[in-house]
Formats: C-alpha cells, structure tokens, sequence
C-alpha cells in the first residue's frame, strides 16, 4: 500500500517531532511512508473563517489522489479534508473537482484511525512510564468521530498510567480562529481545561491535535504548572530502545519560546 504524510502547517512549522513521530510509528508496524514536498495548508482555517479557497483543495487533491491512503496527524486538519473540501469544490461551482475530493477524502485518516482501522492494530510497540492524561479533540470528536481509537492505543502503552481527564468531552478555547476573535470566552475554557489536566496530577498531557496542545500547553507554561504536552505520536513512538526510550524529551530554550511566541500571536 502506497501511503503518505501529510503533515500539516503547525506540525510542519512549529512542531515537527509530531510528524517525524507519525513516521516512526508507521514504518515501526512496517509501513513505509512518503512525504510528498508539493503539499500545502489543507485550508481549514481560510474556511472556518468563511474565505472557501478552491485553490487549496485542487492542490491537496493533484498532491495526494496518487496514494492508497493519506495519514494526518491532525483530527482538525483530516476534519477538514473530509467535510470541507468537497463542500468548497462544489461552491465554486467545480463538480468535477468535488468528486474528487471526496474520493481522497475517504482515503485520508486521522492517525488513530489509520492504525486501528487501516493497518488493524491498537498496539504499536510503545513504552511510555508516566503519567498521562488524553484530551479528546472537538474536531476528531465531533466530525471525525473518532471515539475510543486513541484511548486504545494509549492503553495498550507499556508502563504507562493512564487517567481519565475530568470534563473531558469540553473543548480547550482554541478553535483556531476562534481563540483569535473570541479571547475573553476562549481564555475563559481554557482556564477551566487546565484545572482539569492538573487536577489529574499528570506528568503529560496528549492529544491528536498540536493545535489544542499549543494552545493548553502555552497555559499551563505561563503557570508553571509542571506538565508536559505530546501528540499522540509521540507517546506511541517511544519505546525502550528508540525514539524518546520511553523518556520525556527535553524542551530547549528555543523550543520553549516557540511555543511561547505561537501562543502569544494567538
């Protein structure tokens, strides 16, 4: 099965372990994974904001209709991919392109989605002993539907211990361009996210989205709360021997303030 990554603008930009993770992760389960340098935004964030750029679906689809299956380590990217595309395609009065989209659409997967339902395994090797706590995403959980996928593959981790995050189902405040045009209501969940994940006792905190990871991450920083933030491919990735060995990765000073400078634009 040919397969490819498409990484996404965050991980790419800011967080590209996220992506180096998803390839591990697959080529580990002996899955060999092409990235194809061609690709671009997906758009989500020009039509959440109601600009439907065509341009960005006829690339994604020129880029990918060539593979079996697309992986996406973003549940609001792939959301995207799936739902949007076609209905932009179609708007722009191009049918022919939104026939398509959609035909790549059903063959582009969320991670947790690909490894469960694509390759047919909810364990991938990891060993990972800490203490973590999973947010659900509102896009892999509300559009994606998602489910359970990542809290089994979480559970199947070595020497982890897993805790349920209270309130889970809330959404962080993120939301893209919602954080930027609603501050006050998008600091306001994110204040109650973070009481949450602390209340966990957690050491780290996971999800399938950079983005909400960026977003919650950049608070409990601010706060020195003292928890960590991985996607999901990263945990999956760590074993005893490779990648982390199982460790929490170490944050330079130039990681750090990435991270800081991207929450401060928000």
């Amino acid at each position: 099965m040919r397969v490819a990554l498409f990484t996404t603008c965050l991980v790419d930009a800011l967080f590209p372990d996220a992506g180096r993770a998803t390839v591990e992760v697959l080529e580990r389960l002996g899955q060999p994974v092409e990235f194809p340098l061609e690709q671009t935004c997906c758009g989500q964030m020009h039509a959440n904001s109601g600009y439907f750029d065509v341009d960005l679906v006829r690339r994604y689809v020129e880029v990918f209709s060539g593979y079996d299956a697309v992986v996406v380590p973003s549940g609001s990217c792939a959301a995207s991919i799936r739902h949007q595309h076609p209905m932009i395609a179609r708007a722009a009065g191009e049918h022919w392109l939104a026939k398509r989209a959609e035909a790549i659409a059903a063959k582009t997967f969320e991670l947790s989605q690909f490894l469960i339902d694509v390759v047919g395994t909810d364990d991938v090797g990891a060993h990972f002993p800490h203490r973590v706590t999973y947010h659900p995403t509102c896009h892999s959980m509300r559009m994606l539907d998602v489910g359970d996928r990542p809290l089994r593959l979480l559970r199947n981790v070595r020497g982890i211990d897993l805790v349920e995050l209270p309130r889970w189902d809330e959404c962080c405040g993120f939301g893209g361009t919602f954080s930027i045009k609603n501050p006050d209501v998008s600091a306001a969940m994110l204040a109650d996210k973070m009481e949450a994940v602390i209340g966990t006792g957690a050491e780290v905190l996971c999800a399938g989205d950079r983005s909400c990871l960026m977003h919650i991450g950049g608070g409990l920083d601010r706060i020195r709360a003292g928890v960590r933030t991985l996607h999901l491919a990263e945990i999956l990735a760590s074993t005893e021997t490779g990648y982390h060995q199982g460790q929490l990765p170490t944050v330079t000073t130039e990681t750090a303030e990435t991270a800081e400078t991207a929450e401060t634009a928000r």
